[in-house]
């Protein structure tokens, strides 16, 4: 159906792709791999006109075409999922779904017609309870990520290319997506798949092709039947273990953060717990457990009752005073939550204690410099430019910013949000390291991950949410994967 031929894309400075090819059959998942920065991004962007390729072709049913717009793309027959969803907020469900082809009659919008169609597609999805007249900007992300697969069924497209659609969506969510995916190629739309989740790549895809530094170094692999190494080594360079450093064997400290019986009516419920110093606590539980709101009432950012105590001092609620006092938060939306995208690395990192590099109302731009710098050469942060837009970064190195913040100002506990999220393979060994190296150094830690090995594999303990209440508390290493989905999903130990 699709044959991408050396295809190259320059922007000042950079050539992001250097003779990529690709090629995609009807009726299959084709799973596209590839590090943070290999070209997988720029590629979809040429596929969806966002970006003309400077050479190269790409032949669509026999036909040479070069998409000039997401328009002009999606009348050829290709519809693109992002990772980072590209919804209006202020828009209903039904209107984001039918975006750019509304249903209109004699000139004015049909939003009766518009939202009949958009339920059908939702229940299509197996998401019926997503009320088409509903703001978008007041869904969770697991709720956008279906609004924006509808919107590509909406084009009735025979490509459709999936940037991490999985990434905010539970156990069982991702299983509904699976089975929309078969639907889908068993009627001859082909997939491209985007996913750092190897696991999955195996389960739904049938052929895979990698990108590195913005080449094909492999093309047309059996997605089931090729070895994690290989297809690790081809992504990275190198032989990449895909595990967890190891716990630091040595018992915590005192307790940096308490909560007593907090409760958000309608969210979660009497909700106690503790973490210490050097302690990495990690939350299981499906999307709408509760799990990520427990983090932001701690952090200050959601209405709760009952008590939250930093260093046996209770916390005021309101993000000034949890930051002033040692807090720092890595949302799960660090793009729209945490970084000004525009702004440099350095000005990302020293956001969070500006007025601390102030002297007379002006900034020492030498000596936040300095500190950026520092704490960039510690977490690794790559390109080693801390003058570099941080849109420029990937997710990992991104990520590795928003860390930086927070041990600038002394932070006593951190809360992560998914801290993984849309990060490749080699990009999270790394990560994995970091956090475990700010635990060894004292710092708490409170973990949000849907992935549950990544949450027994970092955490020291871990609390299992089901239904906005924590059922289980214990020790990581005596929990194992079967275990906890089996108490997430069904509300008892195996």
């Amino acid at each position: 159906m699709l044959v991408m031929k050396g295809i190259v894309k320059q922007f000042p400075g950079v050539r992001a792709l250097d003779g990529v090819d690709l090629d995609v059959r009807a009726g299959e998942v084709h799973c596209l791999l590839g590090q943070n920065g290999a070209g997988k991004s720029t590629l979809i962007k040429v596929l969806a006109g966002v970006h003309q390729p400077d050479e190269g072709t790409i032949v669509f049913n026999d036909k040479e075409v070069r998409p000039s717009s997401p328009i002009d793309a999606i009348k050829l027959g290709f519809a693109t999922i992002y990772q980072e969803l590209d919804l209006v907020d202020g828009l209903s469900v039904a209107e984001n779904i039918f975006l750019g082809h509304e249903h209109a009659r004699f000139g004015f919008m049909n939003r009766a017609a518009a939202r009949r169609a958009a339920r059908e597609v939702l229940e299509r999805l197996g998401h019926g309870e997503i009320r088409p007249a509903a703001e978008v900007g007041r869904l969770s992300p697991a709720a956008k990520q279906v609004v924006s697969m509808a919107r590509a069924l909406s084009h009735d497209a025979q490509l459709i290319i999936m940037d991490e659609p999985s990434a905010a969506l539970a156990h069982d969510e991702v299983a509904n997506l699976f089975r929309i995916i078969r639907e889908l190629t068993a009627q001859g739309v082909a997939v491209v798949y985007i996913s750092h989740r190897l696991e999955e790549i195996r389960e739904i895809g049938d052929r895979v092709t990698v990108l590195k530094d913005g080449r094909t170094v492999a093309v047309g692999l059996s997605a089931r039947d090729t070895a994690t190494t290989q297809i690790v080594s081809l992504m990275t360079g190198r032989n990449v273990e895909y595990v967890f450093p190891p716990r630091a064997g040595r018992e915590p400290g005192e307790e940096v953060l308490t909560v007593e019986h907090m409760t958000a009516p309608g969210v979660f419920a009497d909700v106690s717990f503790s973490v210490r110093a050097g302690e990495i606590v990690g939350l299981a539980g499906l999307v709408g457990s509760g799990r990520s709101e427990i983090l932001e009432a701690v952090y200050g950012a959601r209405p709760s009752s009952g008590r939250v105590l930093l260093a046996g001092k209770r916390v005021r609620r309101g993000v000034v005073g949890t930051v002033k006092r040692g807090m720092g938060l890595a949302p799960e939306e660090r793009k729209a939550q945490a970084l000004l995208l525009d702004q440099s690395v350095t000005a990302n990192i020293t956001l969070g204690t500006l007025p601390g590099f102030a002297r007379f109302g002006w900034i020492d731009r030498k000596r936040e410099m300095s500190e950026a710098k520092r704490l960039s050469e510690m977490l690794d942060i790559r390109p080693p430019d801390p003058e570099r837009p941080i849109r420029t970064l990937s997710g990992g190195n991104q990520q590795k910013a928003v860390l930086a913040r927070w041990l600038l100002g002394g932070t006593k506990l951190l809360l992560l949000d998914e801290p993984t999220r849309g990060v490749d393979v080699g990009a999270r060994a790394e990560l994995y390291a970091v956090i475990r190296g700010l635990a060894e150094q004292g710092i708490g830690v409170l973990l949000v991950s849907s992935e549950v090995p990544e949450v027994l594999g970092l955490a020291d303990r871990v609390l299992v949410l089901r239904e906005g209440a924590v059922i289980h508390q214990g020790d990581a290493a005596e929990l194992d994967e079967h275990r906890v989905l089996d108490m997430i999903m069904n509300g008892r130990a195996a």
